[in-house]
């Protein structure tokens, strides 16, 4: 159920510097790989017996390799996105689950600082709770994807990994099953994350993130508390935003305290105050001035780092606040934004005026967006940093 593989995110981003992967064994035959893989793993330590039983079942798996050059640009925007994936039947099953391990959740949060809602926000967008796992054979994907010489860096670290994983009991090889690019488990993680992580809290004497619930979200927290969670601090929050805003003040980049938005009229979605404090903010205007808003804190970055795709990540971070109990965000009436093609038409003609988008490549990023904002005031538009039908018109 993975919408937008976490490592297959990286992993596209990753594919220009491909060449620096010369130090890693990659391509040849690929019986000479496994023994490079073989020799490697018994170098780490790793039992002999597990390595064998790890290598024996890896091999080429062509299905990996198309999905992984078919990687398509994510094209919906948020609030398609947002709308389809945190539906009526997540909430509800989120909710539920929250109330069915709460005392797992209570120990979680106690441990690590991370709340309920967050964890389950990525449990349900990334496998509908467990319920769909992925069937790709994870020892012969990582394998493909190392021995493939496009980025053996990236993907041999987490070969050896899922190689500790068999050597330590956690899964069998045939046991070891998820998303193409080597995620495992009902919230996706990836190896070397199973093995930094994994916790066993059921007491059964193993670590299985496919099967026990109570490993996964513990797992899970700890993960997330890694990445610099801040224990009792808020992660996102809907807001209203007047019309006479400055708009090229809201990016993900500007960094503010909550306070100044407030100065600026920037109020709760129900038109309460904000909190006036020095609380690190940014405003993000996923659709433009007349679309959605929302202030993201430093907890929000734990979701970028979690997934690269602003999309996926204020997606999921939006579920969290639903979860704790926030009330559906106004959609309002945005603009129509632009298609694949036409963002790749609009990111040539930025390029031409000498702005770094960050590649052709069809997809709106934070480099995109900073060059849409010093177009739109150039030409007297708000500077929203949204790009539309207008403003490649006017480009």
């Amino acid at each position: 159920m993975t919408i937008l593989p976490r490592l297959a995110v990286t992993a596209a981003l990753l594919v220009a510097g491909a060449g620096t992967a010369a130090a890693q064994q990659c391509g040849g035959d690929f019986g000479a790989f496994l023994e490079g893989v073989r020799q490697e793993a018994l170098a780490k330590g790793l039992s002999p017996a597990a390595v064998e039983h790890a290598v024996a079942d890896m091999r080429i798996d062509n299905k990996v390799l198309a999905r992984d050059r078919a990687q398509g640009v994510f094209a919906q925007d948020w609030r398609q996105f947002a709308s389809r994936m945190v539906s009526g039947y997540r909430l509800k099953f989120g909710r539920q689950n929250m109330q069915k391990y709460a005392s797992t959740f209570d120990r979680v949060e106690a441990e690590t600082g991370v709340p309920a809602p967050v964890i389950t926000s990525f449990w349900g967008l990334e496998t509908d709770f467990g319920a769909v796992l992925g069937d790709f054979e994870t020892l012969p994907a990582l394998a493909t994807l190392a021995h493939d010489c496009r980025r053996p860096q990236l993907f041999r670290p987490h070969l050896m990994a899922a190689i500790e994983i068999v050597d330590k009991g956690y899964l069998t090889p045939q046991e070891m099953r998820g998303a193409w690019a080597g995620e495992i488990g009902q919230t996706q993680l990836l190896p070397e994350e199973y093995i930094a992580f994994g916790t066993d809290a059921d007491g059964n004497g193993r670590v299985d993130l496919r099967k026990d619930t109570p490993d996964v979200l513990m797992t899970t927290g700890k993960y997330i508390a890694s990445l610099g969670w801040r224990r009792g601090e808020p992660w996102l929050e809907a807001v209203k935003v007047p019309s006479d805003f400055p708009w090229d003040r809201a990016a993900l980049v500007n960094k503010e305290p909550r306070s100044s938005f407030a100065a600026l009229g920037v109020t709760k979605a129900d038109g309460s105050p904000l909190e006036n404090d020095g609380l690190s903010s940014a405003l993000i205007l996923p659709m433009g001035r007349d679309g959605p808003a929302f202030l993201a804190f430093p907890n929000f970055e734990i979701y970028l780092a979690w997934n690269k795709s602003l999309v996926y990540s204020l997606t999921a971070a939006y579920f969290a606040t639903r979860l704790a109990g926030a009330e559906p965000v106004d959609m309002g009436n945005p603009t129509p934004g632009l298609s694949v093609d036409q963002t790749k038409v609009l990111q040539e003609k930025l390029t031409q005026r000498g702005h770094d988008v960050g590649g052709i490549d069809g997809i709106i990023g934070e480099n995109t967006r900073a060059a849409v904002r010093t177009e739109q005031q150039r030409l007297g538009l708000p500077a929203d940093g949204w790009p539309t039908q207008d403003l490649l018109s006017a480009l």
